[in-house]
């Protein structure tokens, strides 16, 4: 795609459009992973009354209020080859965890946790009391309440989880940048080849580039906007 333009801007380079894919890609694998997590996290949270529940709900909040470097630091020395797990990982798949891309999803994984994780607890939480109790009084078990009745009911909260684990993930920067390097195709995500147009002075390519980024964010919160007045169905009017 080399030569193309967008609004009559600077062309964007192959090698930014393989940044951006890499971006996506990486967005998309980690709103998965993290759905596939906070979804049970979220439910047993809600519902504990272990004194651990309030310490496990701060540990995932944390990234909200760490400098991302503070985490891709510590990240880095846990996924390094000095480390079991990076010595683990190595000797599995004979490659570092650390400077790749699975490495990377891990990262942006555990760095967007809190974003997918608020927005589903507060759905599943928001619940009306009658929908759950009619479920059990009809006899269903616990785990057949919650994917059965409690998870479809709470999809609104669940897609505004899922919208804003990807646009975070789309928008990281210092997490990716110390656990992963600039590897082009590999680690070089989209905030990253940016800002080394940035860097070089080249802001017309800069600015396209980040025209895409930002159509993009917008397109993908449209739609979750638009899904999530869908799920809630039609306003209901009000008597006065």
């Amino acid at each position: 795609m080399s030569g193309s333009s967008i609004f009559g801007l600077a062309p964007i380079p192959d090698e930014l459009w393989t940044a951006l894919w890499l971006t996506v890609r990486l967005a998309a694998v980690s709103t998965a992973l993290l759905l596939a997590l906070t979804l049970p996290l979220a439910g047993w949270i809600n519902r504990s009354r272990s004194r651990i529940g309030p310490m496990i709900e701060a540990l995932a909040s944390l990234p909200m209020v760490l400098p991302p470097t503070v985490i891709g630091f510590y990240l880095l020395i846990a996924f390094g080859n000095h480390s079991p797990l990076g010595r683990a990982w190595s000797d599995l798949f004979g490659h570092a965890l650390a400077f790749s891309f699975p490495g990377l999803v891990v990262g942006s994984v555990l760095y967007s946790l809190p974003y997918a994780l608020q927005p589903i607890q507060a759905g599943l939480r928001d619940l009306d009391a009658a929908l759950i109790e009619a479920a059990v009084a009809l006899g269903a078990r616990p785990q057949q309440t919650f994917w059965r009745v409690m998870v479809p009911a709470a999809r609104s909260g669940i897609l505004a989880g899922a919208a804003l684990s990807f646009a975070h993930t789309i928008g990281e920067f210092g997490v990716v940048l110390m656990l992963g390097g600039n590897i082009p195709g590999a680690t070089r995500v989209a905030s990253i080849a940016l800002y080394d147009e940035a860097q070089k002075l080249n802001y017309a390519v800069a600015h396209t580039y980040a025209l895409v980024l930002l159509a993009i964010s917008f397109v993908m919160l449209l739609l979750i906007a638009s899904l999530r007045r869908r799920s809630q169905g039609p306003a209901r009017p009000q008597l006065r």
